[in-house]
């Protein structure tokens, strides 16, 4: 068996990773799952959260938002509306984010339509922040 496969991450604003890879980390809807060469096929959603592969040993962290993975033995597509490389977060606009996030949910009552964008737009910088900080700076 080979000891490689193909992952792509897709963006509605392009291809933002494909690489050959030995493994990769998902954050599922229904809970987190790993992702080897000739794994079961299978389709899942995504929820916010945190992705890493590893290619030749060296880890790779991004954030992503919900969407949809797809796998099979030889591939793994991710489909999701954001994802960014850990290297790549803007840490000031991160938390700026949460800021505001966290005042919108000072204003809001639980029952407000706009309550759980705000939670979901604070998950988002958490993520952000946390992947961010992981992130080999120069």
């Amino acid at each position: 068996m080979d000891k490689y496969f193909l992952l792509e991450i897709v963006t509605p604003y392009g291809l933002v990773v494909s690489s050959k890879v030995e493994e990769v980390y998902i954050p599922g809807s229904q809970g987190d799952f790993g992702v080897l060469p000739g794994h079961t096929p299978f389709l899942t959603s995504l929820r916010i959260g945190e992705l890493h592969y590893r290619r030749d040993k060296e880890i790779h962290l991004l954030a992503i938002n919900r969407g949809f993975a797809e796998v099979t033995p030889t591939r793994t597509t991710i489909l999701t509306d954001t994802a960014e490389p850990a290297e790549e977060i803007d840490v000031e606009r991160a938390q700026t984010a949460r800021t505001r996030a966290e005042e919108g949910l000072k204003t809001l009552a639980k029952d407000d339509p706009a309550y759980l964008k705000e939670i979901e737009a604070l998950e988002r910088a958490k993520v952000r922040l946390r992947i961010a900080e992981k992130a080999p700076r120069e």
